[in-house]
């Protein structure tokens, strides 16, 4: 619904990008298992639902069994949370997962790099996100300081 909604964008379309596409409801899938090697795995966008699930090991798809399986394996997790205004859960949520190793990145926007679009606001959060998962990007170029500007 989300892609559909924002970016008129159909299933089937995005589905076509990847290499591999898995039912949520397959948690049999090769994904699932600490044998299946990834280095990284990002969560785009996590819903309240979803990160709750994770942080209390509930394994119920196959979203939620690869996170859980990255977290025991000691992998890098990405939780990319939007909902907002966050309640007590929430925040107790993303302790919890945070205590686990996961990382929480809501895609909150800088306006540093001085954006001219809502594409480069996208591009500079993308950019952020694989530099966590140590995927080269040149999307967001690293901070260069402040030049001697206050």
């Amino acid at each position: 619904m989300n892609l559909q909604h924002e970016l008129d964008v159909g299933k089937a379309e995005v589905e076509a990008l990847a290499d591999v596409v898995h039912n949520v409801r397959d948690v049999g899938a090769t994904i699932a298992s600490g044998s299946f090697r990834a280095d990284a795995m990002v969560i785009a966008p996590c819903s309240m639902r979803t990160l709750a699930a994770v942080a209390h090991g509930l394994a119920d798809n196959l979203i939620t069994r690869a996170a859980d399986v990255t977290l025991k394996e000691r992998r890098k997790l990405v939780l990319m949370v939007r909902e907002t205004p966050l309640n007590l859960a929430h925040l107790r949520n993303m302790v919890a997962v945070t205590e686990m190793g996961g990382i929480v990145f809501p895609p909150v926007s800088g306006f540093y790099q001085k954006p001219a679009s809502i594409a480069e606001l996208v591009d500079h959060t993308v950019g952020r996100v694989l530099d966590l998962i140590d995927v080269p990007q040149t999307l967001a170029p690293g901070w260069g300081g402040l030049n001697g500007q206050i």
